[in-house]
């Protein structure tokens, strides 16, 4: 990729110059500087770090058994449908709605953010044990206070924007508002969301659901790494608060200002 598709993949990803420092490993002020001109011939090394985090997803198609498959980023439509016969033409990524995300055919998860689809990988033993013992510490908590607060977990359909775009299905979430909890999912915005991170998912739990979450309006957004140990947890408002914890940690929850904390030793980890 060059300089050139990489200035302009950031602008279609709408990426801050600090995600990108993030998420590459290249410190801030050297993504500044290059990306405003300042530095004008950057180290290969940097330009290989950025140009992974900038490299362009190829979209997928639907095959005629139902497959999610890559493609060429041609102009080819996307079809697919629950049988033999396309149900649904003429459409490509950025283009599909929610009710194309519920015309998929039964079998691998998706999720939908801003019309494009995304196909969710099965989870590791790791990751359902780890999710299973968070859900079980929320649970817990929520349950003794006879609070209003109600705990969920994946597969859900939460359509987070209230939009026709997006449809997101996160790890963990916790909504306090019983109008949002619908039959089929959840209508709006979770008071907190939690994702373990993937190989398949990092970069979207990190950037693209991050910047989804806040904007919607979701009050805390926590994200576990497990090749890295640690947790990183967002508090929005008016101003973000982050706070980033080894699994050695008491974590506390900003949504019931740390009178529940999080005892990362009693999570269930393959360290």
């Amino acid at each position: 990729m060059t300089f050139e598709e990489m200035k302009k993949r950031k602008k279609e990803l709408h990426y801050t110059n600090e995600m990108i420092a993030e998420l590459s490993g290249v410190p801030l002020s050297t993504v500044q500087k290059i990306f405003s001109g300042a530095t004008k011939y950057p180290r290969l090394g940097t330009l290989v770090a950025l140009g992974k985090v900038l490299k362009e997803d190829r979209p997928y198609r639907i095959d005629e058994n139902g497959d999610l498959v890559r493609m060429q980023e041609d102009q080819i439509p996307y079809h697919y449908s629950r049988d033999s016969a396309a149900v649904i033409n003429g459409k490509r990524q950025g283009e599909f709605t929610v009710e194309d995300y519920r015309s998929l055919p039964d079998g691998p998860r998706y999720e939908l953010i801003d019309g494009v689809l995304y196909q969710l990988s099965a989870p590791t033993t790791e990751h359902q044990a780890v999710l299973f013992d968070l859900a079980m510490a929320f649970g817990s908590y929520i349950k003794s206070q006879k609070g209003k607060c109600r705990p969920f977990f994946a597969p859900l359909d939460v359509q987070l924007d209230c939009d026709e775009y997006t449809m997101l299905q996160p790890d963990f979430l916790v909504v306090c508002d019983p109008d949002k909890i619908k039959s089929w999912g959840i209508w709006g915005a979770p008071d907190l969301t939690l994702e373990v991170l993937s190989s398949s998912t990092r970069n979207k739990d990190i950037v693209q659901k991050l910047r989804k979450y806040k904007q919607a309006g979701v009050r805390e957004y926590w994200i576990v790494d497990l090749d890295e140990h640690i947790v990183i947890t967002y508090l929005f408002g008016e101003k973000t608060y982050t706070g980033i914890y080894g699994f050695e940690s008491r974590i506390p929850v900003g949504i019931y200002q740390g009178d529940l904390t999080i005892d990362f030793n009693e999570i269930t980890t393959m360290r």
